[in-house]
């Protein structure tokens, strides 16, 4: 053993790395500190916020914003198309010399090739580059905001972080002025449900900052800065006050025994009513409840749902409902033992079952998926046809529709044919 070890040391110590980067590697990983850690967890909130002001400083204010406007209109470069100020590449470059050190960045012939269209005069216009800066602008203040609430530091976002910043921009969005104070907490919750239920698809509890800036989603909760968004615009946003009580009176008034909670009898009366029960079984057997009852939380991804059949996320949701069995596919079992729960509400309208044969078919027709003997997740998402297919297999009333799309679609036809006859 002492020669061993005295021969593998002098081995060892006489081999020399040729390559003297590895003497150089910088560090690239420092350890989060722990809880009891309170001084290095001080240091590094108080490092985090420095960052972040810094970075705030480096953007354009509004008065470098509007210096930047001054000096493309002074700058364009004629003939207007329309109404429109163009401007050439030699101008554009004039710009960026005078507009200052923050604006250098969007002064590049990259950003200047990504917006030069067809103009024959090879420019580009003043409006889109101005609206391009600000659109950056935008998402560089944004991703500070929400970094000010990701208390973790690491570039996501947990369902309490993102509560907080949203109740703190309650008071900034002139549309929510009418909630009632006591709402808030129902609202915050309706919220944020929207934003895990599309993307946290797999229920870590966070979301990546970075997706939150690259959805539509924040667009939508900002809109509501508007003081004159037209009715139809808050009735088709999830964010908006009357989408938000609409949701939230729904869910009281499903609440027959008012304990708070949904049954699942309570459930089967949402929307028309017409959910099979083999569907709400499912529903209550994978989705989390309390005793057997459904909470609001819980609600709100059901009615999410529902509501975006077309959505990935949604299918992803309803497919785990629909396959039975667990094994990442439906087939011929899992169709039949849902479409017979259709049947039979079928039966007890007075309605003629169809054929599940028939139906099958079809399904299969629609999906096309890769193995002609079962559907998977992504052959339901690539159809473009898995709202079409989940609704067939889980409420009466949306099957009707499809069973009878023809001659609804006939009856349309002769009703817009007799507004315009008058």
């Amino acid at each position: 053993m002492d020669l061993f070890t005295k021969y593998y040391s002098e081995w060892k110590g006489g081999r020399k790395n040729t390559n003297e980067f590895y003497k150089t590697i910088p560090r690239f990983y420092y350890r989060l500190p722990a809880e009891d850690e309170v001084l290095l967890q001080k240091l590094r909130e108080e490092s985090r916020a420095v960052f972040l002001q810094r970075k705030s400083r480096e953007l354009l204010d509004n008065e470098e914003l509007q210096n930047l406007w001054f000096l493309l209109d002074k700058h364009q470069t004629p003939p207007m198309i329309g109404e429109e100020a163009m401007i050439n590449y030699e101008n554009f470059l004039k710009v960026g010399e005078k507009a200052g050190p923050k604006c250098k960045q969007f002064f590049t012939a990259k950003v200047f090739a990504k917006l030069l269209h067809t103009d024959s005069y090879g420019r580009i216009s003043i409006m889109q580059f101005f609206n391009y800066v600000m659109r950056k602008v935008w998402l560089h203040q944004t991703r500070i905001g929400l970094s000010l609430y990701d208390v973790a530091g690491q570039g996501y976002l947990r369902e309490s972080d993102l509560e907080n910043y949203i109740l703190e921009l309650i008071p900034t969005l002139p549309q929510l002025d009418g909630l009632e104070k006591s709402f808030y907490s129902f609202y915050v919750c309706t919220a944020v449900r929207k934003f895990f239920f599309f993307l946290d698809p797999l229920r870590t509890g966070k979301i990546k900052i970075q997706d939150i800036l690259a959805c539509s989603f924040l667009d939508d909760l900002l809109e509501l800065r508007d003081e004159e968004l037209s009715k139809e615009s808050q009735e088709t946003n999830w964010f908006s006050a009357p989408s938000a009580l609409r949701v939230y009176g729904q869910y009281l008034n499903l609440d027959k025994d008012h304990n708070g909670m949904l049954s699942k009898e309570e459930l089967s009366r949402y929307g028309t009513a017409t959910m099979t029960n083999v569907f709400l079984d499912r529903v209550f057997q994978e989705c989390l409840t309390y005793d057997g009852e459904m909470d609001y939380k819980t609600y709100l991804d059901f009615v999410l749902a529902l509501e975006n059949r077309k959505e990935p996320a949604a299918l992803q949701y309803i497919f785990k409902l629909l396959d039975i069995e667990n094994k990442g596919y439906l087939n011929v079992f899992s169709l039949n033992y849902f479409f017979r729960a259709i049947q039979e509400l079928m039966k007890i309208h007075g309605q003629d079952p169809v054929s599940f044969q028939d139906v099958k078919d079809e399904i299969f027709d629609m999906v096309k998926p890769k193995d002609p003997l079962k559907i998977s997740l992504q052959d339901l998402i690539n159809s473009n046809q898995g709202d079409t297919v989940t609704t067939i297999l889980i409420d009466l009333n949306g099957f009707w529709t499809y069973e009878n799309r023809e001659a609804l679609v006939a009856n349309d036809n002769e009703n817009s044919a007799d507004l315009d006859d008058t």
